[in-house]
């Protein structure tokens, strides 16, 4: 759903993970900001599914999609007026097919059909569309290929291409790479993909208050300008602010090019410590607390624990993946997926800082008088806490890395660079978000072991 404010509304606009998703995502951006409305952008969601359920849901109010998508992927019926009964539209068209392809470097192969003669060459598909019901599964039925693909990031799938780690791979017709790389892409003999036509996917509200405005990219965009805006963003080094505005004044959308900067490194890293410390507050509130409880009832102890540790074993990705149907896209599924990463670490040495403790110090403390949460605050927690703070430190260094991934469902942090740079295969903006997380992680490492210093009593320091 929107919000609103005094007087203006803010539309939050959504973009795949994807050089073309950026570059549309900005048009609509900049037209609805050039006509007074605020906008906030959400890009870098993951694929298809992840930004159809954060529109479902109002995370995001508008994204560009495509219409074969919508239909063999979303809705999984040609009968678009299915959209109606979710409250979503789509707008006209674009202006460009934006068809799903199979691409391969320049030889005597020219169909998909060809591709059952040469199970030698190795396919890379982007993974995505491998398990599409318009994908690879699907295709290879249908052409009886014999090749079996392993997935691929689709931005570093065209370097393995060229570099002939790969003999395919998926491609989007508008991609940038294929003229400026001389690629060949197959015709498909069997007519297998549907129209792809680019367009606007939004809910109906606010979509009364933006249609006019976002009508205004209906047929202004050819394949061939499409494809020429990809390749800029990819070989000519432009923003995709920069190109997206740069297409609008030219063809009169909007009168100025967009001003200011997109410098938000400050921001992407504000995003990133939030997320961490965030998660590592709630993590230290829950898992102390349970630690000193586990340590009191040591029958249930090794339950907790092993509950814990099952959860590490999730994969980030996927644990964040789980998290979007619960709670939708943004900080509160990535600050939930982190809470719970830290919990082992902390509860593990909580509950092994008070085992450690010298029994003997323990009786002695019993034998004079000393109650059970006496014992607990003047003896057991001084000498548990180093222990304690070490499982802190693990928790902080592992969320720093994991919130890198938190990019992918619109939690935005340094990860915004990573997934950006991988879409671009641009080694230079991937470790734009790679080193300053690692020297995050650093420093946090360093910050905490000053800690566990100070928090080490005297005596045993100097042992």
């Amino acid at each position: 759903m929107s919000l609103f404010s005094k007087d203006k509304i803010v539309i939050r606009v959504g973009a795949k993970h994807f050089t073309e998703g950026y570059i549309l995502s900005e048009m609509l951006s900049q037209i609805l900001e050039s006509k007074g409305f605020v906008v906030e952008r959400k890009f870098n969601l993951g694929g298809t599914l992840v930004c159809f359920e954060a529109l479902r849901k109002g995370e995001i109010d508008i994204y560009p999609e495509y219409t074969g998508t919508i239909t063999r992927e979303i809705l999984r019926s040609d009968n678009l007026s299915l959209l109606d009964s979710m409250g979503l539209k789509i707008s006209k068209p674009y202006g460009f097919n934006n068809t799903y392809a199979l691409v391969v470097k320049p030889g005597q192969i020219k169909t998909i059909s060809d591709l059952k003669d040469h199970a030698e060459l190795k396919a890379g598909i982007s993974y995505e569309f491998l398990k599409r019901q318009d994908g690879w599964d699907a295709l290879a039925k249908v052409y009886g290929l014999p090749q079996d693909p392993v997935g691929l990031e689709h931005g570093l799938a065209y370097q393995a291409l060229l570099d002939d780690k790969i003999g395919v791979t998926d491609c989007y017709s508008t991609d940038g790479e294929i003229s400026v790389n001389n690629l060949v892409m197959l015709e498909d003999d069997k007519g297998f993909f549907p129209e792809y036509e680019a367009v606007s996917f939004y809910r109906n509200d606010p979509g009364s208050r933006i249609a006019d405005e976002i009508d205004k990219l209906t047929g202004s965009i050819s394949e061939a300008e499409m494809s020429a805006m990809n390749a800029e963003a990819i070989y000519g080094k432009k923003s995709f602010r920069e190109i997206a505005s740069d297409f609008l004044v030219k063809k009169n959308i909007i009168r100025n090019k967009l001003s200011g900067s997109n410098n938000d490194f400050l921001q992407k890293i504000t995003q990133h410590l939030f997320l961490t410390f965030i998660a590592l507050l709630i993590a230290i509130g829950v898992a102390v607390p349970l630690g000193i409880f586990l340590y009191w009832n040591p029958k249930l102890a090794n339950v907790f624990l092993y509950v814990a540790g099952l959860l590490q074993t999730i994969p980030s990705i996927a644990l964040l993946a789980i998290m979007i149907p619960l709670l939708g896209i943004g900080s509160l599924p990535a600050i939930v997926a982190l809470f719970l990463y830290a919990i082992l670490p902390i509860l593990r040495n909580t509950v092994n800082g008070f085992r450690n403790v010298d029994p003997l110090l323990k009786e002695v403390a019993a034998s004079l008088g000393m109650s059970r949460r006496q014992q607990l605050r003047f003896v057991e927690w001084p000498l548990a806490l180093p222990t304690i703070v070490t499982g802190i430190r693990i928790a902080a260094v592992i969320n720093v890395g994991t919130a890198t991934l938190a990019a992918f469902i619109g939690a935005g942090g340094l990860g915004e660079y990573i997934v950006t740079g991988l879409a671009l295969n641009n080694t230079q903006m991937i470790l734009k978000g790679a080193v300053p997380a690692a020297v995050l992680a650093l420093l946090i490492e360093l910050i905490f072991e000053l800690i566990e210093r100070r928090a080490t009593p005297a005596h045993l320091r100097k042992r």
